[in-house]
């Protein structure tokens, strides 16, 4: 009988240090005591943001938001000069820029575009446009005076198609180099669709530390060449100005030479946005996502 009581206290024991230490290994489903998330926090948003200004907003260094205004609003600048433009209802947020054969001129060195502060980028718009068969169509440039190519020139071939070839909008856009040259990228395989009256949100990345110069359509990545290498980098020339819609040679007194391939743009534009880092991918896709909702 002693045995067995001593057998049984000892069993007892054995299973109670069991049962704790069972106990002390349960499963937590939250092992740092974060707090609770309230889910009425992100009624609303996108992609947790509740707007586009949430975006990277240090980085931020030039917008153009065309509520009836053409100022760019970083730096306070109202536009030199401008031709066939007007506002219209209907843009991505609020009202946008309509160019009838127009171009709008801003004949300011911008402190945010100068050699020692633009390295890298991301250059966002929204366009709705057509092709015509005929011309090409800089949408945006940062360009150098007195010289056809810009800093930055964003291009839309709108040549190569006829207005009635809606499935396609061919992106090309350019950058200067330290040594004068340029380096391009060219969407020939992928491509937004461009329908009548559909806003296309196009996006430029350039990263100086990795050579990649992306091209974005509609939230997704559609360049065919984005290593440009470190050898050919980037590079903005002083001075410079700014252009949307067209190049020099669109503007009464500021040709720089006889090239006719480009004409002034014909289309609207919405909610330009120039930042000095090349934003990471889940936030190109969130400022898509957001535009597709207004916001």
């Amino acid at each position: 009988m002693r045995i067995s009581n001593l057998h049984t206290k000892v069993c007892s024991l054995c299973l109670a240090l069991a049962a704790t230490a069972l106990a002390s290994c349960e499963y937590s489903g939250n092992p740092n005591d974060l707090p609770d998330v309230n889910p009425a926090d992100y009624v609303g948003k996108i992609d947790g943001y509740n707007n586009s200004e949430e975006i990277f907003p240090d980085n931020l260094v030039a917008y153009w938001s065309f509520d009836d205004t053409k100022k760019e609003l970083v730096s306070d600048t109202e536009p030199t000069s401008s031709l066939n433009d007007s506002y219209v209802e209907g843009g991505v947020r609020g009202k946008a820029l309509q160019l009838n054969s127009g171009w709008v001129y801003y004949a300011k060195q911008f402190e945010n575009f100068k050699t020692a502060e633009l390295k890298s980028f991301t250059i966002s718009h929204w366009v709705q446009i057509r092709n015509n068969g005929s011309k090409r169509t800089m949408t945006f440039q940062l360009a150098r005076p007195g010289i056809q190519n810009g800093n930055i020139n964003v291009i839309l071939n709108t040549q190569l198609d006829p207005a009635a070839n809606a499935n396609i909008l061919r992106i090309q856009p350019t950058f200067n180099t330290q040594a004068g040259g340029f380096q391009d990228n060219l969407n020939n395989q992928l491509s937004p669709d461009n329908q009548p009256n559909k806003w296309v949100h196009i996006v430029l990345t350039y990263d100086i530390t990795t050579g990649i110069f992306n091209i974005w359509a509609d939230g997704v990545k559609v360049g065919n060449f984005p290593n440009r290498g470190l050898t050919n980098t980037f590079y903005a020339h002083e001075p410079s100005e700014v252009i949307i819609g067209a190049n020099y040679n669109s503007i009464p007194g500021k040709q720089v030479n006889n090239d006719t391939n480009f004409a002034p743009m014909n289309g609207k534009i919405d909610e330009i946005r120039v930042y000095d880092i090349p934003l990471p991918d889940a936030h190109i896709r969130s400022l898509y996502n957001l535009g597709l909702a207004g916001k």
